[in-house]
C-alpha cells in the first residue's frame, strides 16, 4: 500500500470513530476548514481510542494501555506509526507542532482509572481531570493556533466543568464498569441524586469560565468554542430534568437540542462581532 492509500485509509477510520461516537455536542463544527475537521477527527480518534482501551480491554487493560503508551512514545520520537489512528495522528502532529505530553497525559488517566475506581475528593477528582479531560483542550487551542498563556486555565476549567458533566449523566454506566466518580461523602451526606447535583453545580461554575476564553478567540475558534461549552451546559440540563436521578436512567440530550446548538453559538458569535465593531458605547 503506497503512503498516500495508507493515509486516506487511516483518516476514513478515524472519521468513522468520530461519526460513530458523536453523542451530545459537536466535535468538529461542519462550519470549520476542511483540514482542521480532520485534525479534530484524528485527535478525537486518538481520545476514542484511549478510553476504548481501558474501559473495553477487561483484565487487560493496563497491559494494553502500557503498549499503546509506548506507541505514541515512538511515534513522537519519530517512528513509523501501525496503528491507523497513529498514522493520521502523525500528520496532524507533524503539521500543526503538537507535543507528545497532552496526548502521554490521556494514557496515564485510563491507567489511573485501572487503579482507582472510586473518589473521596474534590482534590483528587480535579487531579484526574488534569489528566483525563484538560490535554485535550489544550490540543484544541494548540490546532486553532490560540497560545497566550492565560488561556490555558480556562481551557482546563470548561474541559473538566465537561469531565463533570459526562460524569453526572453517566452514574449507571460508570457504575456497571465497578467505578464511581461520584465523592463518597457527598453520596452519603445527600444520597445520589444529591451528589449528582453537586457535580452538576460544580460543572456550570466551570464551564463559565469559557465565557472568557471565548472572547480570547475569534471566528471559527469562538464558535467552536461555545459548541463546547453550550453541549455541556445541554448534558446539564438533560440530568436536571431526570431529577438528578442518573444511576436509574442515563438521560440524552435530544437530537433537536443538539442541532439548536449551532444556532445558539452562531448567534452569540454575530452579537459578540457586531458589539466588538461599535466598539465603546
Amino acid at each position: 500500500m503506497s503512503d498516500y492509500a495508507e493515509l486516506a485509509a487511516a483518516d476514513a477510520y478515524c472519521r468513522l470513530l468520530a461519526a460513530r461516537h458523536y453523542e451530545n455536542f459537536t466535535v468538529a463544527s461542519r462550519l470549520l476548514p476542511r483540514d482542521l475537521r480532520l485534525d479534530l477527527a484524528r485527535v478525537y480518534a486518538y481520545c476514542r481510542t484511549t478510553d476504548d482501551l481501558g474501559d473495553e480491554s477487561g483484565p487487560s487493560a493496563a497491559a494494553r494501555l502500557e503498549r499503546w503508551r509506548a506507541d505514541v512514545e515512538d511515534l513522537f520520537a519519530g517512528g513509523a506509526p501501525v496503528h491507523p489512528v497513529l498514522v493520521s495522528l502523525r500528520e496532524t502532529a507533524g503539521r500543526r507542532g503538537l507535543e507528545a505530553r497532552p496526548f502521554l497525559d490521556l494514557v496515564a488517566a485510563n491507567l489511573q482509572d485501572q487503579r482507582v475506581t472510586a473518589y473521596e475528593t474534590w482534590a483528587d477528582l480535579r487531579a484526574y481531570c488534569a489528566l483525563s479531560a484538560a490535554p485535550a483542550g489544550r490540543i484544541v487551542l494548540r490546532l486553532f493556533g490560540l497560545r497566550r498563556p492565560e488561556a490555558e486555565p480556562l481551557s482546563d476549567d470548561v474541559c473538566a466543568g465537561l469531565q463533570l458533566a459526562n460524569f453526572a449523566q453517566d452514574v449507571s454506566r460508570d457504575g456497571a464498569r465497578g467505578r464511581r466518580y461520584l465523592l463518597g461523602p457527598e453520596i452519603e451526606a445527600m444520597g445520589v441524586t444529591g451528589a449528582v447535583r453537586a457535580h452538576c453545580d460544580r460543572a456550570r461554575g466551570l464551564l463559565a469560565s469559557g465565557v472568557a476564553l471565548e472572547r480570547m478567540a475569534s471566528g471559527r475558534l469562538r464558535l467552536q468554542l461555545a459548541l463546547y461549552r453550550l453541549g455541556g451546559l445541554a448534558i446539564l440540563d438533560a440530568v436536571a430534568r431526570a431529577g438528578y436521578a442518573t444511576d436509574r436512567r442515563r438521560p440524552r440530550v435530544p437530537a433537536p437540542a443538539r442541532a439548536a446548538l449551532i444556532a445558539r453559538a452562531a448567534i452569540g458569535l454575530r452579537e459578540s462581532t457586531r458589539a466588538a465593531s461599535l466598539g465603546p458605547a
